[in-house]
């Protein structure tokens, strides 16, 4: 037995060293350690030996083995060193490397972001509505009637109506946001709420029918224009990181009493007069107002000596806030210096990469 073992050796190691690829060498690891190997038979029958035997011929058939499993991965070591393609696979290092590009956020998310972590330092909440409204949340409600003018002021996108189900409408506005969230929350308060708003209008450099805003609501008991200038004085100033200084003109808006439109002294000359404010030494931003009483009513807060529509603010009385509305694109124009509203929705790379 110890000769048969030493033979199957002898031969397993002369043959293996002779194989010319991986499926000759498969064949014979098969054929030599195989569980149907000659081998393998002579190693089921120790059993039957003495315990001398065992012992001495145990000992020879686990290095035999040993020896040809070595000789096995030693050929196939040599077999992938030989098939490996060098000419094909080598690198050369002088080359330049191709540039990996990340993902990032867009220009608009990056400034909407900055924007809710200013006021949020500043103690204000941030809430968030359906861009898909009721003619009432979006209208009726922010004291636009039916049949008032002010409903000129602005081309909506109205969806199909369905029989005996309410008008629905894309927002033309954020201020949806205010009667939704004084149904559910009674002053005092302040918050944000920046979203995405829609409107039948004509694109050109500075309009476009989608567009972001958003919206400012502070609500308590001693509210006044004062905490308006001075809160907007303090956000723009920390935007643009340089003295920002307010304008109110007087102007009109349904949910608003006194209104106003908003300024910000030119960021570019500093409010002296140049090309880019039309010599006026102010930009123009957007709308901004005194809550109207008839917007808290609507949202179930009593008016000035009248009782409350919802019992769960029966307690509440003569409310008084601010609020304002501006367009995220606006701030981005005058903060990067661009002059064309159009490029922040055209999926335009190369203007995306820059920011």
């Amino acid at each position: 037995m110890q000769n048969k073992i030493t033979e199957i050796k002898t031969k397993a190691i002369e043959e293996i060293s002779k194989a010319k690829n991986k499926e000759e060498l498969f064949d014979l690891e098969k054929k030599y350690l195989g569980r149907k190997s000659e081998f393998n038979e002579i190693l089921k029958n120790i059993k039957n030996l003495s315990e001398d035997e065992k012992r001495e011929i145990g000992k020879l058939a686990n290095i035999s083995k040993i020896e040809i499993q070595d000789r096995i991965n030693e050929i196939q070591k040599e077999l992938e060193k030989n098939s490996f393609d060098w000419e094909k696979e080598k690198i050369d290092v002088t080359i330049p490397g191709k540039k990996v590009k990340n993902g990032h956020l867009h220009i608009l998310s990056q400034v909407r972001n900055e924007i809710e972590d200013i006021f949020t330092s500043m103690g204000f909440g941030i809430a968030d509505g359906p861009e898909v409204e009721t003619e009432w949340y979006n209208f009726d409600a922010l004291n636009v009637p039916k049949d008032h003018p002010a409903r000129d002021m602005q081309d909506t996108f109205w969806l199909k109506e369905k029989s005996g189900e309410e008008k629905l409408a894309l927002r033309t506005q954020t201020s949806t946001m205010q009667i939704r969230y004084m149904q559910k929350n009674k002053p005092p308060f302040r918050i944000i709420a920046p979203g995405k708003c829609f409107r039948r209008e004509a694109t050109d450099s500075t309009h476009e029918h989608t567009f972001y805003q958003f919206e400012a609501l502070v609500a308590g008991e001693d509210i006044n224009v004062g905490n308006l200038k001075y809160i907007a004085e303090e956000f723009f100033s920390r935007f643009f990181q340089k003295d920002v200084k307010v304008r109110l003109r007087p102007s009109y808006f349904p949910f608003t009493e006194p209104s106003f439109e908003f300024d910000i002294n030119c960021l570019m000359c500093g409010g002296k007069g140049c090309r880019a404010c039309k010599n006026v030494g102010w930009l123009e931003l957007g709308g901004a107002g005194m809550v109207n009483q008839a917007v808290f009513e609507a949202a179930g807060y009593p008016g000035k000596g009248k009782p409350a529509r919802n019992a769960s603010h029966s307690d509440a009385g003569g409310y008084q806030g601010f609020a304002w509305g501006f367009g995220l694109e606006r701030l981005a124009m005058m903060r990067y210096k661009i002059n064309e509203v159009r490029l922040f929705h055209s999926g335009d790379l190369r203007f995306i990469d820059q920011f």
